[in-house]
């Protein structure tokens, strides 16, 4: 009896397990055929399942920083690297769909993420989002030509019939060698080239086995609007006041140090101590101070107030200081940067090209000043429209181009006007902005990193968009990440362009095959944003293949470097470094 009741049902079992089969295969089918028309996103077409209930998205970092989507484990949607790879998995296989053209969308770890009504209108978000930030892209070939660009200024810069007119200026230093570690004594530092100006004590000294040693002290002052707007005798009036607390506080007054003043500001050198300001920079404006020697203006200050002396012997630019500095930790260092308020970058240039020198033999350190790059029309064909709004609002129209696309000044107001065109295209906050947020400058730069820097659970982004007066969505954390992602990797790959320019053609110079050099490094976007460096030295390396590089990021560099070019000057007496 249980055999044929076994016969009996076994055909109902058949085709019911058929009839599974089949659903099961024209779900597959019509998933396959929903994918394939994802193939079709370059052209603008609708991408999804059709499906209109609300579904759940995992969102998880792969190995290369890209984003995998995986919705209810059957459909993995991988945007990273350069390429959109959809990748369907069922129980038995992996189809692959051919790959389209998209960036990495986010680094987030294994999140849930409540999508809306629709699979289809977070996606078609996504790559309406994506389609804006593509412009911040920059590939091999558009990175070579900046760099290209840059060298061609570099060289009109240092010719003495086409100097006048290059945006990149190529200033000499008259720093024209580097220490020998031999001198010793206190010394005094200035620095002044952002919004904060510090005051150091520097003791330079041998330890018990004669090895050289430097400590040092130091105090940050910030520098009032008014003294920077206003006259140049507020500003060095001010210079003078802090130097003054500082002497008082570590009961010193009574010395006269040799004093090394680092000065980050376009300045045309006659001497060591003796440089004309040609223009301000980095939301400076003090009047009375351009054309004018800025030791001179200094010392002024200081007899003004009667109170202490001091004996100015070098004035540098912050690279030049960083250079210097970083030297003593690696003697292979040659090129001194900084990216910080402002960007820019000095090295050891071959005498017999500084034609604005005299003499043919040795090196001399020449101070860039790169950040007006583009100030003639190199970079116009780069510029996006977010930075013609920064360039139009400045104090300074026209001017320092090349530093307005990189340098932490200004890189938080690129994110926010960013922002606002995501707001009127309605991809972003559901389309409503803050007047916070509508604000210049209320996106400070310091949001850009610790954006960067959310772990993945998204609450340092919202905490940071709830103080700027909007209550955004998870997607809308993502977005805003994305946006500072693409601003800041922009910054750093610009930079590392024009960089990458310098070394090659110190390379170029020397006639060396392979290129072994050290590079010192200063800066609080370089510091403390949490992914810059990274991106930056991976182009830098890609972009000069022939060189070995290394880089320092310099402590105290612009400050302690001037004390240490004092403490040569004065060892020197006159000439420093060279004869």
């Amino acid at each position: 009896m249980k055999y044929i009741l076994r016969n009996k049902v076994k055909p109902f079992y058949n085709f019911a397990q058929r009839l599974y089969l089949f659903v099961c295969m024209w779900a597959f089918v019509y998933v396959c055929t929903s994918l394939a028309r994802w193939g079709e996103v370059g052209k603008g077409r609708a991408i999804g399942f059709g499906v209109s209930s609300p579904l759940h998205l995992r969102i998880k970092a792969a190995e290369d920083c890209s984003v995998v989507l995986t919705l209810h484990s059957l459909c993995t949607h991988t945007l990273g690297g350069l390429t959109l790879t959809k990748l369907l998995k069922t129980h038995a296989s992996e189809f692959l769909v051919k790959p389209v053209k998209m960036p990495c969308v986010s680094v987030q770890l294994d999140q849930m993420v409540k999508l809306p009504n629709s699979y289809d209108s977070v996606v078609d978000k996504v790559i309406a989002v994506d389609q804006i930030l593509s412009e911040f892209r920059l590939n091999k070939e558009d990175l070579k030509e900046i760099m290209k660009r840059m060298q061609r200024e570099m060289e009109r810069g240092l010719r003495l019939e086409t100097h006048e007119e290059a945006s990149v200026k190529m200033l000499p230093t008259y720093v024209c060698s580097t220490p020998e570690g031999s001198e010793v004594g206190d010394f005094l530092a200035l620095d002044l080239g952002g919004t904060n100006f510090r005051v150091m004590l520097v003791k330079v000294g041998e330890d018990e086995e004669r090895s050289f040693k430097v400590e040092t002290k130091n105090q940050m002052y910030s520098i009032p609007e008014d003294a920077m707007t206003g006259t140049a005798e507020m500003l060095f009036d001010y210079i003078a006041e802090c130097m003054s607390d500082f002497l008082d506080k570590h009961h010193i007054k009574h010395k006269k140090l040799p004093l090394g003043f680092t000065f980050s500001f376009p300045v045309r050198h006659e001497d060591i101590d003796k440089g004309i300001l040609l223009n301000w920079t980095k939301g400076f404006k003090a009047s009375g101070a351009e054309g004018n020697n800025v030791v001179g203006l200094l010392r002024d200050a200081i007899k003004r107030r009667g109170d202490f002396e001091m004996d100015v012997v070098a004035m540098v630019n912050d690279t030049v200081a960083t250079m210097i500095s970083c030297y003593y930790e690696d003697r292979s260092c040659e090129v001194g940067m900084i990216v910080g308020t402002g960007c820019n970058a000095c090295y050891m240039e071959e005498m017999r090209t500084v034609e604005l020198v005299e003499g043919e033999e040795g090196r001399m350190c020449v101070n860039t000043e790169w950040g007006a790059f583009g100030d003639n029309g190199e970079l116009e064909d780069f510029r996006l429209e977010y930075d013609r709004v920064v360039d139009e609002a400045s104090i300074n129209p026209g001017q320092q181009l090349y530093e307005k696309l990189i340098s932490g000044k200004y890189m938080g107001e690129l994110v926010r006007l960013v922002m606002m065109k995501l707001v009127n295209e309605d991809l972003l906050f559901n389309g409503e902005a803050s007047e916070l947020l509508k604000t210049r400058g209320s996106f400070e730069t310091r949001y850009v990193s610790q954006v960067e820097s959310d772990t993945g659970d998204r609450k340092q982004i919202y905490n940071i968009l709830s103080s700027l007066g909007v209550l955004p969505s998870e997607l809308d954390c993502d977005i805003v990440r994305l946006v500072c992602e693409s601003v800041s990797t922009r910054s750093a790959h610009m930079c590392a362009a024009g960089l990458a320019g310098v070394i090659n053609l110190m390379r170029e110079r020397r006639s060396e095959e392979a290129m072994k050099i050290t590079v010192g490094i200063d800066g609080s976007v370089y510091k403390l944003h949490p992914c810059f460096r990274d991106r930056f030295h991976k182009v830098v390396r890609d972009l000069t293949p022939h060189s070995d590089i290394t880089f320092i990021q310099s402590e105290e560099g612009s400050g302690r470097g001037a004390a240490l070019i004092s403490a040569v000057a004065c060892k020197m007496a006159t000439n420093l470094f060279a004869d």
